[in-house]
């Protein structure tokens, strides 16, 4: 029995998430509150220890069944010596190893899949360990394909790519789920929207046993779900066969068994290739009809077997949140869970394929008239089921990409969320202590920034690598964060909905004939299109201008400033050009001077990141020039 009973331990999920709320959302948090905050590094060393401790068992186990499998068949051999050479034991007793090793090959495959699963149960915590200790880069799916050079601040930002903030949090199984976060990360939501997610996200974070379910899902493959394809498949008009194509398959089919069984009795093969002959010219008539069904349903149903995974893990869920439940309810349809109908759909896609493809089945599923049932059980899911699949996929997306931002709040506890403010009471940018959440926790360095209907423009000086370009992208991924309903790396953040907008990342490109300053203005210009419409644009601007002479830069700064401003926008404008902090004086009390500074000591050049107000007063271009090698003689000055 000690063979047989190997069942994985179950390691139940944590209730307690971390005190983070600020808003319509703290209510859910009180009872969490007086309890303090969940540490996510010893919940998911607990958990992998768990699994670990499993793994060793389920080894050892599987090491047992390899060694009673050996000794069964050794058994099974001298069994078959005595009975089948030597006569002293009747054949039947070559039953009773038979059936052992039989019932030994089944319980190992069992005890062999729960050991594969308990090693990516580890590997999940181990991934998920790295992360809370910054080493989560090259681990993760980077969403370079949703990476869009004209858009506003994607690139800028670092939203998609190598080393991104979708890298970061993304923890999605399908596609669906991934398209919803990316779209989530590039369009923020208004501030309802916003609250609403984040009361979701909240009990969604506790849910520790369903994220690692999700990743758990038996499916190897999770990306290759085209949702478009299946949307505009069940969205086509279904073709169902008409009734007197089936009577006359079954008539066909029936005539061909009774055929085959004449031709056997041996009353000749011609009933049979007159069969045969009939077959062929009433499938001649819809072949190709048969075959475009068959292309349309098999490019469509890719992926559909981990769709109908994560429904089903979704289905068995229980929540209290109003944006959850709602979710939960569009999965509610009378008869069979969704989960069982996309099965269904794969099941006869297969079959479907089976008959054309399968070199055993095909001549007989030709000759039993089967693609023509096939066909018509796909075309009548395609009528009564498609027009549930649309919202049944959004319901997934929306799931997956909430319980994507719930893990990374879970294991980002002293990240609170923001309290987002309706429009109307904007634009505002009110942040305490904020930082970069793609920088290493020890290394980053936090600055209070804020910009509102008053204080329109910050315009930052200081002088190269000082912290300039890093602040704006702090202030953008913060905003991006903030509008998709995730928790931000501040002590508070006050926020209305913005459209977030930046020229940080221009380059020269030969092969379109741009050099960097049209690089440069094009980039602004796009921008600048985007003021004045509501939401209210929040731009940063880095290093504005740069590729042109100081006397045209200011020029075309303060026009483009003044522009932005006058259509209600706010933002950052970065420069080591001192000249252009004096624009500030012409905006009214609606724009003020910061700036980064930098300290030699001892030939070495430190930067504390630290934003103090008024304009710096030095520039370390030379000294650094200096530092590495270059003669460039005295400053004259």
């Amino acid at each position: 029995m000690w063979l047989f009973c190997s069942a994985l331990p179950e390691h139940s999920g944590t209730d307690t998430v971390p005190t983070r709320i600020s808003g319509p959302a703290r209510d859910m948090k009180t009872e969490t509150a007086k309890s303090g905050h969940t540490d996510p590094k010893k919940v998911y060393e607990d958990r992998r220890d768990g699994h670990l401790a499993d793994q060793k068992e389920l080894e050892a186990t599987d090491a047992r069944f390899a060694t009673t499998r050996g000794l069964v068949f050794v058994v099974a051999l001298v069994l078959g010596w005595f009975s089948l050479f030597d006569g002293s034991l009747h054949p039947i007793w070559l039953l009773v190893p038979v059936g052992v090793f039989v019932a030994l090959i089944v319980f190992h495959s069992r005890a062999v899949k729960r050991l594969h699963q308990t090693k990516r149960a580890v590997a999940y915590y181990e991934r998920s360990l790295n992360r809370l200790d910054d080493r989560w880069q090259g681990e993760g799916m980077t969403g370079l394909r949703y990476r869009d050079a004209d858009h506003s601040c994607s690139s800028d930002l670092d939203l998609f790519g190598e080393s991104s903030l979708f890298e970061l949090i993304c923890g999605a199984r399908t596609r669906l789920g991934e398209d919803t976060l990316a779209n989530w990360l590039t369009n923020g939501a208004d501030a309802k929207t916003v609250k609403k997610r984040q009361q979701a996200i909240v009990e969604l974070s506790a849910k520790i046993d369903f994220h690692e379910s999700l990743a758990l899902l038996d499916a190897e493959v999770h990306d290759d779900l085209d949702q478009n394809q299946l949307r505009e498949w069940v969205a086509a008009e279904a073709r169902p066969v008409p009734r007197w194509r089936r009577i006359m398959a079954c008539v066909l089919g029936v005539l061909a068994v009774a055929a085959v069984i004449a031709w056997s009795a041996g009353y000749g093969l011609a009933p049979f290739l007159i069969i045969v002959l009939l077959e062929i010219l009433f499938f001649a008539t819809m072949i190709r009809e048969i075959r475009q069904i068959i292309g349309e349903a098999d490019e469509a149903g890719s992926g559909l077997a981990i769709l109908s995974q994560v429904l089903e893990l979704i289905e068995k869920q229980e929540f209290s949140t109003p944006t959850l439940n709602g979710l939960l309810s569009s999965l509610q349809t009378e008869g069979h869970p969704p989960s069982w109908q996309i099965l269904k759909l794969r099941n006869v896609i297969q079959s479907l394929n089976n008959c054309l493809q399968n070199q055993f089945f095909g001549p007989i599923a030709f000759l039993l008239g089967v693609p023509i049932h096939v066909v018509h059980r796909v075309e009548t899911w395609r009528k009564h089921i498609g027009p549930h699949i649309p919202e049944w996929l959004d319901a997934v997306g929306e799931i997956e990409a909430l319980s994507s931002l719930a893990r990374y709040t879970f294991e980002h506890p002293k990240d609170p969320f923001p309290e987002v403010v309706d429009e109307s009471e904007g634009p505002i940018y009110d942040a305490e202590e904020l930082g970069h959440p793609l920088i290493e926790a020890e290394k980053c360095i936090r600055n209070d920034i804020r910009i509102d209907s008053q204080q329109r423009l910050l315009m930052i000086s200081g002088s190269n690598m000082s912290g300039k370009s890093t602040l704006l992208r702090t202030v953008g991924i913060n905003a991006v964060l903030a509008l998709c309903g995730a928790p931000v790396r501040a002590k508070r953040l006050r926020i209305s909905p913005f459209v977030v907008g930046s020229a940080m990342r221009a380059n020269d490109s030969l092969q379109q004939g741009a050099s960097l300053f049209y690089s440069v203005i094009s980039r602004i210009k796009s921008v600048v299109e985007r003021a004045g419409k509501s939401p209210p644009l929040l731009f940063l601007l880095d290093e504005i201008l740069q590729g042109t002479n100081s006397h045209d830069r200011r020029v075309g700064a303060e026009g483009i400033i003044r522009q932005l401003v006058e259509d209600k926008a706010v933002g950052i404008v970065t420069t080591h050009d001192l000249a252009l902090t004096e624009i500030v004086d012409s905006f009214e009390g609606h724009a003020i001077n910061v700036h980064f500074e930098d300290h030699l000591i001892n030939g070495t050049m430190y930067f504390d990141y630290r934003m103090r107000p008024g304009v710096v007063e030095k520039s370390n271009a030379l000294e650094l020039m200096r530092m590495i090698g270059l003669n460039v003689g005295d400053d004259p000055s």
